[in-house]
């Protein structure tokens, strides 16, 4: 009997383990999208010159990463030719401000905008930002993001990728097709998530529901 429950016991660990096996194999074949809209990372000088002296935002939602959430707060952006109301700001304060917009914004707001990874600032242009208590005008942070993946690193070494890596991915449905030049972003603070802009979503009818599989 004390035989009999000992194999039994081995086979439903093994029965256990396999699923779980073909469930992470699953989930790293198939990765979950978030779809962002233009919105604004600022530093905690920035914030106090838009909102006002001892401002803490407000958190409206948690984000997928972890950490990062979106504000009740918006501000106006205003390039040479143009500008655009309610752009949402997104917490924690970070050390440098950064404005992600799309693409399509560099003609109402008359200026060229580099793809950029977030954090890459450097020769990016400037913008003014209005907000209640007064504005402010930076010398660089503009950027549209480039197309990326979230992953911590115990996901890069299941997908066999490597943090900074550029990679392809494939997409499925009626408006499906490839999209290069996905860059890793693999740490242990991340989640895993496919991250892109709206534009880049609606051409290829992708949202939250959507996912996605690397094709190197």
């Amino acid at each position: 009997m004390e035989n009999f429950e000992a194999v039994l016991s081995m086979l439903i660990e093994e029965v256990k383990k396999n699923h779980s096996l073909e469930k992470n194999s699953s989930d790293i074949n198939s990765i979950p999208v978030g779809v962002s809209n233009r919105h604004v990372h600022l530093s905690a000088e920035d914030m106090k010159s838009l909102f006002g002296e001892g401002h803490e935002l407000v958190k409206l939602k948690e984000l997928s990463q972890p950490g990062q959430y979106a504000c009740k707060e918006t501000i106006t952006i205003c390039g040479p030719k143009g500008a655009i109301e309610k752009v949402r700001v997104l917490g924690p304060a970070r050390s440098k401000t950064q404005v992600e917009v799309l693409l399509g914004d560099s003609y109402k707001l008359g200026l060229d905008m580099p793809i950029r990874i977030s954090g890459d600032l450097n020769g990016t242009p400037g913008i003014t930002l209005v907000g209640p208590k007064g504005s402010v005008q930076i010398k660089e942070g503009l950027v549209v993001a480039q197309r990326h993946i979230h992953m911590s690193c115990e996901d890069a070494r299941n997908l066999g990728v490597i943090d900074g890596e550029i990679v392809s991915i494939e997409v499925d449905g009626e408006r499906g097709g490839i999209y290069s030049n996905v860059a890793i972003r693999a740490n242990d603070s991340s989640v895993l998530e496919f991250h892109v802009d709206t534009e880049e979503a609606n051409a290829m009818n992708i949202n939250s529901l959507s996912k996605i599989k690397i094709k190197k």
